[in-house]
């Protein structure tokens, strides 16, 4: 029963279905959540309902733990907050810009990383989501549950979209704690990686069939590693893979013996002039007049016109094109 005006009762739970749908899709999700808490009668009925495919669920473990329920497009998010300030408890903040709407709900815990564990598995119970689309892990945070915490994702999510791995303090020494994530965790499209990793030796998991791989410091990746991975897109920071093996592996490139899908790869490097003189000297290969303006993926899926550039091409007739934007060193396929 929902109160309106000031006396009167208005039976929601009794209406048909269909009719209650049409009022949950006025609702936002904190709401949708906080209706399903009253009864077991309404978390079943919100269970029913039919339009959450709009929605998508977004989980954040840091200082701060959270707890993102994204719709309408993106234009609308409300995220839970947990805290350790009690006086933040039940406040409630809004945002709003150029149609975007931004809600936030403070939650007061003496145990905000158990209390976020059950109420991300009410959520994803609510909205019938066993894939995460954005999960960010600070794996310094939290260190003696960082186990516990991978272990609950394993057996409540079954895949993530979109992953960022960070660490707060670069002294922290997190190599362990990555590698038990990334062999527990499944990632559909995108890793980011902004840790510091310690052992050069390391050999940490790589998903298979990414869409976009960043690793800031790469240090750990050699050859053999970069042989291994097949994202379409690949950025690195940091990396130990010398002008012998970069000249190896864009001679495979050519010869259609590696790397088929890829459309990026970003590296550190010098200058062109280092390249084409170090790595590309018994490879085939064009200087491209700086007249020639050409558009070309340079970050994440991001295009933008280029001047200029070396090209190399593969057995196929596509054309690598080496180019310095602003982002750094890159190799664009096209």
């Amino acid at each position: 029963m929902i109160s309106y005006r000031r006396q009167k009762k208005f039976p929601l739970l009794r209406l048909p279905l269909l009719a209650i749908e049409e009022i949950f899709k006025t609702m936002h999700p904190i709401e949708i959540i906080h209706f399903s808490m009253i009864s077991k009668r309404a978390k079943a009925i919100t269970k029913n309902m039919t339009f959450y495919s709009k929605y998508a669920i977004g989980l954040g473990i840091s200082e701060t733990m959270s707890i993102a329920i994204n719709g309408t497009n993106g234009l609308v998010s409300c995220i839970y907050l947990m805290i350790s300030n009690e006086r933040m408890d039940g406040k409630v903040e809004e945002y709003e810009n150029n149609g975007f709407i931004q809600r936030k709900v403070y939650k007061y815990s003496k145990d905000p990383v158990e209390e976020w564990k059950q109420l991300s598995k009410y959520v994803l119970d609510i909205f019938k989501r066993q894939t995460i689309d954005v999960l960010g892990v600070a794996l310094d945070v939290f260190v003696d549950q960082n186990v516990s915490i991978i272990d609950f994702l394993k057996t409540n999510v079954k895949s993530v979209n979109g992953c960022n791995l960070n660490q707060w303090e670069e002294e922290n020494d997190v190599d362990e704690h990555a590698a038990y994530f990334l062999e527990n965790i499944k990632i559909n499209n995108e890793l980011r990686s902004d840790l510091d990793t310690k052992n050069v030796n390391f050999d940490m998991k790589i998903p298979k069939n990414l869409k976009e791989l960043y690793i800031k410091k790469a240090d750990w990746i050699g050859y053999d590693k970069l042989l291994e991975i097949d994202s379409a897109q690949v950025s690195f920071g940091t990396n130990r893979i010398s002008n012998k093996e970069l000249n190896s592996f864009f001679k495979k490139w050519i010869a259609m013996e590696t790397h088929l899908n890829l459309e990026l790869l970003a590296f550190e490097f010098k200058s062109l002039e280092d390249l084409r003189l170090f790595v590309l000297h018994d490879i085939p290969h064009e200087v491209v007049d700086e007249g020639v303006k050409r558009t070309l993926i340079t970050d994440r899926d991001e295009t933008e016109e280029i001047s200029g550039g070396i090209d190399i091409r593969r057995i196929d007739g596509k054309t690598a094109t080496f180019f310095v934007h602003y982002t750094g060193f890159s190799m664009s396929v096209h």
